[in-house]
């Protein structure tokens, strides 16, 4: 026998000897890791579908709403219920909120805007959601509470909208001299809105 057969033969033996000692545990990885590549790719294809399902709802909960106004809140309030931990639910409780405000339903669409303010934290949501509460507690006469739910705002690319919209609250509020100053800060902030300078020139009067 040469050496290089008998090398081979060595190696043969050692490779048997560790199949018998590891051999079990290798099939059982090989297994439990095709498992784990079965299970993920089964979790990633439900996750999709049910991403899927959602975007199909929201788009025909919005649409709904759109065509039958306050008769569809039932519809769309039940596809909130269902999709609550999506932010498909935060986007349809802000369009049924705008469908109850212009029912007059202020109560409700301030609900609305409760609940979606509670189940986001997306920056670009947050401030539209805070603008708009802001709005219903100011048609409700709820001044102060309106002015700091605008004031607890901190994106700088609403810093104009917003004071602009503190000068109306003021306004109403019969407060003319905070009503000034909030518009002269939305026009410090970055505002080149036409009508703001109407609202100053008037408060000038």
């Amino acid at each position: 026998m040469s050496i290089y057969d008998a090398d081979e033969e060595q190696q043969v033996e050692a490779i048997k000897d560790w199949w018998r000692a590891n051999g079990k545990a290798v099939v059982i990885g090989i297994v439990v890791g095709i498992g784990g590549i079965i299970g993920w790719r089964y979790y990633q294809d439900t996750l999709t579908s049910a991403q899927e399902a959602a975007s199909h709802g929201y788009t025909a909960a919005v649409s709904n709403l759109e065509a039958k106004g306050i008769d569809a809140a039932e519809s769309a309030q039940k596809f909130i219920d269902s999709n609550d931990k999506t932010s498909y639910a935060v986007l349809t409780s802000l369009q049924l909120a705008k469908v109850q405000i212009d029912a007059d339903k202020l109560d409700d669409a301030l609900n609305q805007l409760k609940w979606a303010q509670a189940h986001t934290d997306d920056e670009t949501l947050t401030p539209i959601i805070a603008y708009r509460t802001a709005r219903v507690l100011a048609a409700k006469g709820d001044f102060d509470n309106a002015i700091k739910a605008v004031s607890d705002v901190k994106s700088e690319a609403w810093k104009a909208r917003n004071q602009e919209l503190m000068g109306d609250i003021y306004l109403l509020k019969g407060d003319k001299n905070a009503a000034a100053k909030a518009y002269t800060q939305a026009q410090q902030d970055g505002s080149t809105d036409q009508a703001l300078q109407i609202k100053l020139d008037d408060l000038a009067k």
